[in-house]
């Protein structure tokens, strides 16, 4: 039996912000203007984005990276996921988060995917940034040394 994983996204203006900000949707259902569950299919990579505020200000900006857990393997919970995922990445506070926004905009602008990117790129992402380093730049000849290696695993 497959095992797809949920996330449960919302929007409301100025207060709460749950939002994707990259990954292959697999069925979107919508429960109202704000509210909307997305779903994923096992193995799938996506950045999800947690923010909220109140009447003095923000009071969560997070960010994972999660991997869509395969049947029997274990993972992490996180809030609005589930099951949960395997975590790739996961940082909070606004600074840290802008950074990988910059990061996944930089993988981006070389025409790569940030869902077909290789993991280990944003484990090292999470790592440079706790550390407030620059991460390396996920270039074109390390995504095709990936995609080689994936097909080796195969």
């Amino acid at each position: 039996m497959t095992r797809f994983t949920k996330i449960k996204l919302m929007w409301i203006e100025g207060r709460i912000e749950r939002w994707l900000r990259f990954g292959q949707i697999a069925r979107e259902t919508i429960t109202n203007r704000t509210k909307r569950t997305i779903t994923v299919n096992p193995g799938a990579v996506f950045a999800f984005v947690r923010w909220a505020a109140n009447e003095h200000g923000t009071v969560e900006s997070r960010i994972d990276i999660l991997q869509a857990p395969q049947s029997g393997e274990t993972y992490s919970t996180v809030p609005f996921v589930t099951p949960g995922g395997v975590s790739l990445l996961r940082l909070s506070g606004w600074p840290k988060v802008e950074s990988v926004l910059i990061a996944i905009d930089q993988v981006e602008a070389e025409n790569i995917a940030p869902e077909d990117a290789c993991p280990d790129h944003w484990r090292h992402v999470h790592n440079r940034i706790s550390c407030s380093l620059a991460p390396r730049r996920y270039t074109p000849a390390r995504h095709d040394a990936w995609l080689k290696r994936r097909e080796l695993a195969v």
